[in-house]
C-alpha cells in the first residue's frame, strides 16, 4: 500500500507598504503593512513514511535539521494532535524544491511552514479549522499566519493581526534577488539607528479605506536599515522604474527588490532587458499578484 502523500505550492509574498510604528517592550516591533502573495512558489511533497520526521531540500542553503521551519511545523502539528487526544500521524517526510530565495524578504520559510500545516491537516481529515491553524502558525513565526489563507491583507501588531484587503488591482511584478540575503535582525537594528537620527514618522496610514495606488503608496521603512547595501538596492529600484515599473520597492527586510507592472507583457519585457545585466548570483523572476 502506498504511503499517504500530498503535493503543495507555497507562494512568496511582497510587502507593498511597511511602516514601523515603534519598538515594543518585548523587543519586537509594532508594524502596519500591506502584504500580498505572488505566484512565485516553493514546491513541497509530504509523505507519511520513514523512520523519523525529516526534510530534504534541493538547495544547500536550506537547513535539513530541527531548525528548519517546515520541519518544526510538522512536529508542532503532530504534537498538537496528540495533546488533543487524537490519533497522531506517523513520521512525516518532507521534500522541498526551493524556488523562493532565502533571506530575501519574500517569506519563503514561513510559507513552507504554513503549507506543511495545511497539507498535514488535509491528510488527516481536517481536524483543525482555519482559526486553529492560524494559532499554530503564530507559534512558528509572525509571518506564518498570513500564508494560511495567502490572500492580500493588512498586517498589524508584529504582523499577526490580519485584515483581508480587497483594494489591489491585478498587477504583475518583476522581482530581483541582488545576489545577497539580509538578516532581519540586522536590518531592524540598522533601522533603529536610522530612526534615532531622523524622527520622521508617517502621520497618516494611506489606502486603509480606499484602493491601493502603485504609483503613490509603495513605502518600506526598513530600507533605511540596510546600511551599505542601500546603494545596490537603490540602483535596482531605479533600473526597474527605467523599464516602465509603476513603482519599485524592497520587500520586507530585504533583500529582494521588485517593480510593479500593469500587465504581463510589460513585466516580461523588463525581465528580458534587465536579465541581460545580472551579475553572478543575482536572479530575476516575473510573477502575478495573487489578488
Amino acid at each position: 500500500m502506498d504511503s499517504p502523500a500530498i503535493e503543495l505550492l507555497a507562494p512568496a509574498k511582497i510587502n507593498l507598504f511597511l511602516h514601523v510604528l515603534g519598538r515594543r517592550s518585548d523587543g519586537y516591533h509594532e508594524l502596519y503593512s500591506l502584504m500580498c502573495p505572488v505566484a512565485l512558489y516553493d514546491r513541497l511533497r509530504l509523505t507519511i513514511a520513514g523512520d523519523a520526521d525529516q526534510i530534504a531540500c534541493d538547495s544547500p542553503t536550506v537547513p535539513a535539521d530541527d531548525s528548519n521551519l517546515a520541519l518544526k511545523a510538522a512536529k508542532l502539528f503532530k504534537a498538537t494532535l496528540l495533546a488533543d487526544g487524537r490519533q497522531t500521524v506517523r513520521n512525516v517526510s518532507i521534500h522541498l524544491e526551493k524556488q523562493i530565495p532565502v533571506g530575501a524578504g519574500l517569506g519563503g520559510g514561513s510559507s513552507d511552514a504554513a503549507a506543511v500545516l495545511k497539507g498535514l491537516n488535509d491528510l488527516c481529515g481536517r481536524p483543525f479549522d482555519g482559526e486553529r491553524l492560524r494559532g499554530l502558525a503564530l507559534r512558528l513565526g509572525a509571518d506564518v499566519p498570513f500564508f494560511i489563507d495567502a490572500r492580500p491583507a493588512i498586517a498589524q501588531g508584529i504582523g499577526e493581526r490580519l485584515t483581508p484587503y480587497a483594494g489591489l488591482p491585478p498587477l504583475w511584478t518583476v522581482l530581483i534577488y541582488p545576489g545577497f540575503g539580509l538578516s532581519t535582525a540586522q536590518v531592524f537594528k540598522g533601522f533603529n539607528l536610522a530612526l534615532t537620527k531622523s524622527k520622521k514618522k508617517l502621520r497618516n496610514l494611506p489606502f486603509k479605506n480606499g484602493n491601493f495606488s502603485a504609483t503613490h503608496h509603495l513605502h518600506n521603512d526598513l530600507e533605511a536599515g540596510v546600511g551599505d547595501h542601500f546603494a545596490v538596492i537603490d540602483k535596482v529600484k531605479r533600473a526597474l522604474l527605467d523599464q516602465g515599473a509603476l513603482g519599485s520597492l524592497m520587500t520586507g527586510s530585504g533583500s529582494v527588490i521588485y517593480g510593479l507592472f500593469a500587465d504581463e507583457i510589460g513585466a516580461n519585457r523588463a525581465k528580458a532587458v534587465m536579465g541581460l545585466e545580472l551579475a553572478p548570483g543575482q536572479r530575476i523572476f516575473v510573477a502575478r499578484l495573487l489578488v
